[in-house]
């Protein structure tokens, strides 16, 4: 199959991630006279999410909790907690 610079040939890729995160890959592309590498990087988000936490303590007892949060991308993410109501304080 010969190509002139007007034609074009789709090539489709399917991509299903299980997790966010940033995902690479490669494609490579042989034939007789040409090899050519793509490089692909995907960068999945998760949807905006929220948590919602609830604690009973008794009057003037403190309360830690630890929230764990996975980040299996190999970017840093930038995170805010906000403590509402009265009595309420954190770091």
């Amino acid at each position: 199959l010969f190509l002139d610079t007007s034609d074009a040939v789709e090539l489709p890729i399917k991509f299903i991630p299980q997790y966010a995160g940033c995902y690479h890959c490669q494609i490579l592309l042989k034939s007789s006279c040409d090899v050519r590498v793509y490089e692909i990087e995907c960068v999945v988000n998760t949807d905006h999410a929220e948590a919602e936490l609830e604690f009973l303590t008794p009057v003037y007892q403190a309360v830690v909790q630890d929230i764990p949060i996975s980040n299996m991308s190999s970017q840093n993410w930038q995170l805010e907690a906000i403590l509402e109501g009265e009595g309420f304080y954190g770091p």
